[in-house]
Order: structure tokens, then sequence, then C-alpha cells
């Protein structure tokens, strides 16, 4: 392992990936990606359902989808990697006035932003996803550019690049300390040796906080157990009939209860969240919390009544507490750059938002107004977060 480093990213994830392929393309190639697990993107980037959306209330966060989104469609093509993506639409349904008049506001600023999102109403919703049940839904929103990919793919593409030009990545090694000296990063100390560097990414997802605080810096990042489900349909439906799922990957979030699916090679990805459980480090299944899931699964997706558990893991989503992320620099430990906090939304946010910090590490204007995502936002006035977590 190399003992000095221009930066040292902590954490191989889809945003350690990413940040260490676009430091390479402006020439920053002295980079060295540390990864505790024996793979990379086995944490919450291996973990989550794959979206990727431009369906959000914040126009930042709009902003950033609009850019991942346009490199994931040329992804394939320009990194060489297969991402398995399918720009099938997310759907969106609403069941409360309150919920339609916080949508109408939000997609006219969608719409401003040029993203074509359409209204529908729920005989609309169920021909776009055979055997949806949309009975109490108000009106539905759609975007047929939003859609599914594949974080492994999409994080071994940005990786594979990143070494190619000359970045180290080294896995099964856990940092243990980050040193300052002067009042700034000086370099980190990890189960591997020393690596002197006056620059590091924190790139830690869930154990952001633990991370920053080796340096003095307080993020505040709390770690949410999320459960995604994978159903079997083992047998045909009642009387014989074929069972009625969509057969595209089309995304479905039912906004009220934020229960989700969609397509997921001969079965069904489906989840919930549990806004009742508190903050924990646990990705352990709560087969309790699935007949919670199962009813409001049965009532939106009747065929899902019929299916079996093939089965089931629990990912970590890094809550931040306006759910926006924190991008940029600690302005009180120079030398330290975050990228966390991206509360659910990481992995289709991760082209973006690594191109953004590398151009900031690098002293470069990034073409992109960070106060959203500061990390000093959390002391000022309270700034407009997102609504749109699931």
């Amino acid at each position: 392992m190399k003992r000095s480093a221009e930066v040292v990213i902590v954490g191989g994830g889809c945003m350690g990936a990413s940040v260490a392929y676009h430091l390479a393309r402006l020439g920053i190639t002295d980079v060295v990606v540390l990864e505790r697990e024996k793979m990379l993107g086995t944490g919450s980037t291996g973990r989550n359902a794959g979206g990727v959306r431009h369906q959000f209330s914040n126009e930042a966060n709009i902003r950033l989808s609009i850019e991942s989104i346009g490199l994931l469609e040329r992804f394939a093509e320009e990194f060489d990697q297969t991402i398995d993506f399918h720009q099938d639409g997310y759907l969106f349904l609403l069941s409360s006035p309150s919920s339609v008049e916080t949508f109408r506001n939000n997609v006219a600023l969608q719409r401003r932003l040029g993203i074509d999102v359409q209204w529908l109403d729920a005989a609309d919703a169920e021909r776009l996803a055979p055997g949806l049940k949309a009975d109490g839904v108000i009106a539905a929103t759609f975007c047929q550019r939003d859609g599914i990919a594949d974080p492994n793919g999409v994080t071994m593409g940005f990786a594979r690049r990143a070494q190619a030009a000359g970045a180290a990545i080294e896995r099964e090694t856990d940092v243990t300390g980050i040193r300052t000296s002067g009042g700034r990063i000086a370099g980190v100390e990890t189960t591997r040796g020393r690596i002197d560097t006056p620059v590091v990414v924190n790139a830690a997802g869930p154990y952001a906080r633990a991370v920053a605080k080796l340096a003095g810096v307080d993020v505040p990042v709390e770690p949410y157990r999320r459960h995604i489900f994978i159903a079997a349909f083992d047998k045909p439906a009642a009387g014989g009939a074929a069972v009625r799922v969509p057969a595209s990957k089309i995304m479905v979030i039912d906004f009220e209860t934020t229960f989700y699916f969609h397509r997921e090679g001969a079965g069904l990805l489906f989840g919930m969240g549990d806004p009742h459980e508190p903050s924990t480090f646990d990705t352990t299944v709560r087969w309790d919390f699935l007949p919670e899931v199962t009813e409001a699964a049965v009532r939106r997706l009747p065929a899902l009544a019929d299916a079996s558990i093939s089965h089931a893991w629990a990912g970590l989503y890094e809550m931040s507490p306006d759910a926006n992320p924190i991008i940029g620099a600690a302005a009180d430990m120079p030398g330290l750059f975050l990228i966390n906090g991206f509360s659910g939304h990481g992995f289709q946010h991760s082209p973006a938002a690594g191109r953004i910090l590398a151009d900031t590490i690098a002293g470069r204007d990034p073409q992109f107004d960070l106060a959203p995502f500061a990390l000093e936002r959390f002391t000022r006035t309270s700034m407009a977060g997102e609504r749109y977590v699931v």
C-alpha cells in the first residue's frame, strides 16, 4: 500500500468510485480509495433498489438528477460497462389532497427545469402498470426517463477507469484515525498502516459521522434500516389465470405509505420504510415487519397475495436532518471534503455528485450552487430540504 497520496478517499461505494474517476479525468491520479470490505459497493450501494429519477421536490436534487441520468444514458458506451439501465419510468400514486398539492408545485418546478412529467388519474395509472389497484388514488405523476440501473455496474465502471488512470484501490482496509497538523488534514491511519495526504474525502455512507469525528468534525448523518423483499410467483393466480404484474420495470411508489415495487427478473422487488424504527446500523432482516409491508403491498398489487418471498435483505439509508446531501469542503477542517447524507438517493446522484466534488477539490468552479448542500447550513436559517424520501 502507498504511504502517501495527493487524495485519500474513505469508502469504495458508488460515491467514492465516482470521485476517484472524476479526479482522474482532471489529471489527479495520485489517489488511494480505502474500502473496509473485500469488494467494492457491498455496503449501501449494493443493497438498494437501483432506482433513478428526476422527480424530486428540491431544485438542487433535480439538477443532480439531470446530470446524473444524462451520464447513465451514455454509460454503457462511454465506460464499456453494462449497467442494465431500463427507463420504464417512475409512477407516484397520490391519495391525499395535501400530497396532490405538494406534487402540483413540484411538477411545475420539474417542468420548468425541462423534465417531462405527466399528470395521470387512477385509471391511467392502472393502464400503465397492469395489475395495479389504484383504489383511493386521487392523482398520479409519471416520468418516462426515470428508471432502474445496476449500482454494482456503475460503481465498477467508475472504479476501473480510475484504476486505469493510476488510482489505487485498497480493499479490506479500515480507517482508524485521521491526522491533522497546523489545523488541517495531514494523513490517515489504517489497519494496514499510515498514508500521508493533504486531502481526505469522506465517502463512508452511513458511517460518515464516525469518519468525520476522527478529524474533529461533526457530520449529522444517521443510519436508518430499509428492507427489500423479492417476491416469486410459484403458481398461477386463482382460476389458472396469468399473474397480473407489470411486464416492464416501471417503478411504482405509493407516496402515502412509501410502498414501492418494480419487476426484478421473473419476480418482483418491493419494499417500504418503517417511520417508527429508530436509527440503527443493524442490517438483519426484520421479518416481523413483513406483515405490515404485505398489507400495503396486497392493497396496491393484489397478485402479491399469491407470491412467496424468495429472499430479502436490509440496507442503510444515510439520512441528513433535511434529507439533502452534504457535498463540499468542511470549512472548519481544511483538506477534509464531504460527500454524505444522500438520504436514499445516493446511487442515482453519484455521477453528478462525484464530478462536482472532484471539481471542488481541484479548485475548479463546479458550475453548481452548493449552498443547499453545505455542511454549515445546519447552523444557519433552515433551508428547504427534500420531500420525496422513499
